[in-house]
C-alpha cells in the first residue's frame, strides 16, 4: 500500500465552474459566496426570485469573483439537463455540483395529495439525479469532480407532517451512497450534508418553538452549512465520499 503523499492534496482542474441549485436561498447563497471565495466561478440557479439571485451574483462580483444567474424550473423533466448545458456554456464544465434546491408541501400523510407528494419528490430528489447523471460524464473524463447533495436532518429524525419531504431527503442519502461507490475510483466524490434547523425563509416563524429541543440551544447559520459544503468541494476532501455530514447542533445526537 502506497503512503506517498507527494501529490496530496490532488490539484483541482484549472477550468470549469461550480453549479449551486437553489443558489438564491439562504444556504444556497452562503454556499455560492464561499465557493466563489475559493476561486470557483459559480452558476447561481434559481427557480423564482430573479432579484435575489442577481443580488447574490452582484455580491460575488463585488468581492472579485465570477458568477452567473440561470433560471430553471426543476420540476420540469427536461430542465436539469438544460440547466447543466447552460452552466457549461456560461462558465465552463461543471466540476462541483451542489444539489441544494428544495421545496416543501407539508401535511399529514393521510391528507397529502398526489400532487403534494410528487412535486416534492420531483424537485428535491429526481432533479438531483437528473443533474448528477450528465454531470458525471464530464467529471469522470476529467478524473475530478465533487457532488454534494443537501439533504436534511428530517431524513434521519422523524417529523410528523413531512412524509414527502422526508422521503425525498432520505432518498438523496441512498442516491449519494450508491453513486459514490460507482465513481470513487475516478477521483469523483459524492457526499451529502444534512442540515438541522437553519435560519432561512423556510424556517421563519418556527425556530422559536424548536430551539429548546436543540442541544446547542440555537438555530444554525447558513454559513455553517456552507462551510461544510465548501470542505466537501475542496481538494483536501478527496478521501471523503459516500458520507453524510450532519450540521444540526446536536439535534440527532
Amino acid at each position: 500500500m502506497s503512503t506517498d503523499t507527494q501529490d496530496w492534496p490532488p490539484k483541482r482542474p484549472e477550468d470549469g465552474c461550480a453549479l449551486v441549485t437553489g443558489g438564491s436561498g439562504a444556504i444556497g447563497a452562503a454556499t455560492v459566496r464561499q465557493l466563489a471565495a475559493d476561486g470557483w466561478p459559480v452558476v447561481v440557479h434559481y427557480g423564482r426570485g430573479a432579484e435575489r439571485a442577481e443580488a447574490v451574483v452582484a455580491a460575488v462580483r463585488e468581492a472579485g469573483g465570477t458568477a452567473e444567474a440561470i433560471a430553471a424550473d426543476l420540476a420540469d423533466p427536461d430542465a436539469p439537463a438544460k440547466l447543466l448545458a447552460d452552466a457549461v456554456e456560461a462558465l465552463g464544465p461543471v466540476r462541483v455540483l451542489v444539489n441544494n434546491a428544495g421545496i416543501t408541501r407539508d401535511n399529514l400523510a393521510m391528507q397529502l395529495t398526489d400532487d403534494d407528494w410528487q412535486s416534492v419528490i420531483d424537485v428535491d430528489l429526481t432533479a438531483a439525479f437528473r443533474l448528477i447523471r450528465p454531470a458525471l460524464k464530464t467529471m469522470i473524463r476529467a478524473r475530478w469532480g465533487r457532488i454534494i447533495n443537501v439533504s436534511s436532518v428530517i431524513a434521519l429524525k422523524t417529523n410528523p407532517g413531512q412524509a414527502n419531504y422526508a422521503a425525498a431527503k432520505a432518498g438523496l442519502l441512498g442516491l449519494t451512497r450508491s453513486v459514490a461507490a460507482e465513481v470513487a475510483r475516478r477521483n469523483v466524490t459524492v457526499n451529502a450534508v444534512a442540515p438541522g434547523f437553519i435560519e432561512s425563509e423556510m424556517t421563519a416563524g418556527l425556530l422559536e418553538d424548536l430551539v429548546g429541543h436543540i442541544p446547542a440551544r440555537r438555530a444554525g447559520r447558513p454559513e455553517e452549512v456552507a462551510a461544510t459544503i465548501r470542505f466537501l468541494a475542496s481538494p483536501e476532501a478527496a478521501y471523503v465520499t459516500g458520507s453524510t455530514l450532519v450540521v444540526d447542533g446536536g439535534l440527532g445526537a
